[in-house]
């Protein structure tokens, strides 16, 4: 059975807090793949489309994750990623937009240089490392325990 509370799932016949991990970046930094590859492995995510947002803090207002990360890209890597009609004005206007996410974010990843799996493979060690445990050896939140 499974309940939400204050963003995080509750697993109730366990007692085990999960915590809420949110996505945010560019267009074409691999959010949506890594959002996938993250879920698949048991893990809570939001991907969050703060880039099309006026609102500087609206990665925090649709999510207030636990943990935020950010993905980056070069505007010459999204074009090669994704037949995008853009230009580097747009490109410049959702790095403006996404500043606010990116000074609050736990953990930064230009992911420019690497692959799918790189990024995977990189944003997990993160976790693995930065997150306590429960005692079921999975990570909880940083600012929460379990009796």
């Amino acid at each position: 059975m499974v309940d939400l509370l204050r963003g995080h799932i509750l697993a109730l016949d366990t007692n085990r807090i999960e915590p809420l991990i949110g996505i945010v970046g560019v267009c074409a930094s691999g959010k949506s793949t890594l959002v996938e590859g993250l879920t698949a492995r048991g893990y809570v995510v939001r991907h969050i489309a703060q880039e099309h947002s006026y609102v500087k803090d609206m990665w925090k207002r649709i999510t207030s994750p636990d943990l935020l990360i950010f993905l980056d890209a070069t505007f010459e890597t999204t074009l090669a990623r994704r037949k995008m009609d853009w230009t580097e004005k747009e490109y410049s206007e959702q790095q403006r937009r996404l500043s606010h996410a990116r000074a609050n974010a736990d953990f930064c990843l230009d992911t420019s240089q690497f692959t799918a799996e790189d990024v995977l493979e990189k944003v997990i060690y993160f976790l693995v490392m930065n997150l306590p445990k429960n005692k079921w050896g999975r990570n909880i939140p940083l600012n929460q325990t379990l009796n």
